[in-house]
């Protein structure tokens, strides 16, 4: 098991957020890498402490290793579920109670991919219907450049470790009523690997690999519907023990519009039209994500009524063609009328046989239930 504990190392409380153990990671590194420290034997001791610690702790399935066996190694990868009840389930709980009978160490831990990496981006609608491009800015652990990868000062190589004597395993024997059981797991010292790093790299403590700013710009294509996913392979975390690097995903969220309403490549628009101009048709102009349009509206159109514009409505990412732009009329009626307007309108009421009732409500509505 560890000398230190690692919740001490980083100075944070065992219920520590992963941001509070991102800040408490970094406030260290800066103050005790062995480039800014004067007595810099002792400073790469405690960064690799620092490093050790932070790469535990920062990765979830790690760090609930630690927390229930206190060191982290290929002995408890596999989480309690795991066991079944075919012949590789019945040979691990045989194992479990009387040891590794058949004498083989556990797999070294060998080249691991790095973690695939999330981005969040929000766009505007317009920004959709074009496409454009997006300048990100996020922290990702990479791939050291001093020691490429390898945890080792430049020069040194990677030693087998004195613990297990390089097989990445130790075993331990008890009496038993059963007799001796004899257990295999994991080598705490290494973790598995069956080496260790004697001389460690004094850019990155050993870890192989290190923390740093990345920037890449990131093409947004027209017709992108709210939560698409774009890959950007080998721009994630860097391996570990010479693995692959991991992916970046970007996923788009659009933000709502102010005017216009949208259903994959279908979009939708409410506009107000007069008394007159549904009375009467006519052509109207009506706004869309392409600019203005004209629209011809039908003499007598009602309101709620929705028309179509083929070919105005967003693109597609795979295909050639658009969608449709769905205008929906509302007809305003006015709330103020001059004496004019009001004659004017009196006369059509009166031409079409439309007479106005100036009589109640409640005197309409005794008309109308009153037996013939």
């Amino acid at each position: 098991m560890p000398t230190k504990d690692y919740y001490d190392v980083l100075g944070i409380s065992r219920d520590a957020s992963g941001d509070e153990i991102k800040r408490a990671y970094r406030a260290l590194a800066r103050k005790h890498h062995p480039d800014v420290s004067h007595d810099k034997s002792k400073a790469e001791h405690h960064f690799k402490e620092i490093n050790e610690a932070y790469e535990i702790l920062s990765d979830p399935h790690k760090r609930a290793q630690y927390d229930r066996f206190g060191f982290v190694g290929n002995g408890a990868s596999a989480g309690a579920g795991d066991f079944g009840f075919g012949p590789a389930g019945f040979g691990d709980i045989f194992d479990m109670f009387f040891g590794n009978v058949r004498g083989a160490a556990p797999p070294r831990a060998g080249p691991e991919r790095g973690a695939d990496l999330r981005y969040d981006v929000e766009i505007t609608l317009e920004e959709a219907y074009s496409g454009t491009t997006k300048e990100i800015v996020f922290d990702r652990l990479g791939t050291c450049a001093t020691c490429n990868g390898t945890g080792a000062k430049p020069g040194t190589m990677v030693v087998p470790c004195e613990r297990c004597g390089g097989s990445g395993a130790v075993r331990t024997a008890r009496q038993t009523p059963l007799g001796q059981i004899v257990t295999q797991t994991a080598c705490p010292r290494c973790g598995g690997e069956g080496h260790v790093v004697a001389h460690p790299c004094h850019a990155c403590g050993g870890r192989g690999r290190l923390e740093s700013e990345a920037r890449l710009t990131v093409k947004i294509p027209a017709g992108v519907e709210e939560g698409s996913r774009i890959r950007l392979a080998g721009n994630g975390e860097g391996g570990q023990r010479g693995g692959p690097t991991g992916d970046l995903y970007v996923y788009v969220a659009i933000a709502p519009h102010r005017l216009f309403k949208r259903n994959g490549r279908e979009t939708f628009i409410d506009v107000p039209v007069s008394f007159t101009e549904a009375a009467l048709g006519g052509t109207i102009e009506v706004p869309s994500l392409s600019g203005d349009v004209e629209l011809t509206l039908p003499a007598g159109t009602q309101s709620g009524t929705t028309l179509r514009l083929r070919g105005y409505g967003m693109p597609s990412v795979r295909a050639a063609h658009r969608g449709d732009h769905h205008v929906t009329v509302h007809v305003v009626v006015p709330t103020k009328l001059n004496r004019r307007q009001r004659e004017l309108l009196e006369q059509y009421a009166e031409a079409g046989g439309d007479t106005i009732d100036e009589r109640s409500f409640f005197e309409r509505v005794k008309d109308a239930f009153r037996p013939e």
